[in-house]
């Protein structure tokens, strides 16, 4: 009985430890080069109550937000390659002088590391939370992921997510209406027949043309969630 009770807490160990590994590999402390340097220019230039905050990877980066939703008082958070996890290791970043609102579009990077759809979505639970307790005042707007399209063949890893993605977006809708936060529902804005991202707004099948950034401040003008000249 002792030697199995001892095989018990040993493969038990075993899996903890794989599960730990698996964990470091996913929130590991390997970041974009450009993280460190892009975290203390947010440092540097923090929001204020009159802004709006733009958070999320290099499709919410080569956004310029202030031109497309013609306003004065938008911060870009946005980091190339980034994922959810290292949007929580700088969210505090994004809540400090609790900007107006935050509009919050992260995954896509967490896909192509093979992070499980469930991490992704606790992850976006651990970001509302942290933002609702430290900013309470301020509007979370959840943004859907994107649609990809493999046919351009060049950023391959984060091809073919399409269950992942629709799956992921189903419960950010879930998470937005239990939080009281506001669900974004980009995707059917920008799928084709296919369900893949449509060319003329993508130039890799993940990342936007201007068309498709166009096409991005629209639907958030026609949804009355954003207004110009402010």
């Amino acid at each position: 009985m002792n030697l199995r009770i001892a095989f018990i807490f040993l493969a038990n160990l075993f899996i903890c430890q794989v599960g730990y590994a698996q964990q470091i590999a996913w929130d590991s402390v390997r970041v974009p080069d450009v993280y460190a340097t892009q975290v203390e220019l947010f440092k540097a230039n923090p929001p204020t109550s009159r802004d709006i905050v733009f958070l999320g990877n290099s499709i919410t980066f080569w956004g310029d937000w202030n031109f497309l939703l013609n306003r004065q008082r938008v911060k870009n958070q946005g980091i190339p390659g980034d994922t959810s996890f290292g949007v929580i290791r700088r969210i505090e970043e994004a809540v400090r002088g609790r900007p107006s609102a935050i509009f919050i579009l992260i995954g896509i990077n967490d896909l192509g590391r093979n992070i499980p759809d469930s991490i992704i979505v606790r992850n976006h639970e651990r970001i509302v939370r942290y933002i609702q307790t430290h900013s309470p005042k301020t509007k979370i707007y959840l943004q859907s992921l994107l649609p990809t399209n493999p046919t351009f063949d060049k950023v391959k890893h984060l091809y073919h997510k399409e269950e992942n993605v629709a799956y992921i977006n189903q419960q950010l809708k879930a998470i937005a209406e239990r939080a009281g936060a506001i669900w974004v529902d980009l995707h059917p804005h920008f799928s084709d027949e296919k369900g893949y991202l449509k060319k003329e707004y993508t130039w890799d099948g993940v990342h936007l043309t201007l068309a498709g950034y166009q096409k991005w401040a629209e639907v958030l003008r026609e949804k009355k969630l954003v207004k110009g000249g402010k």
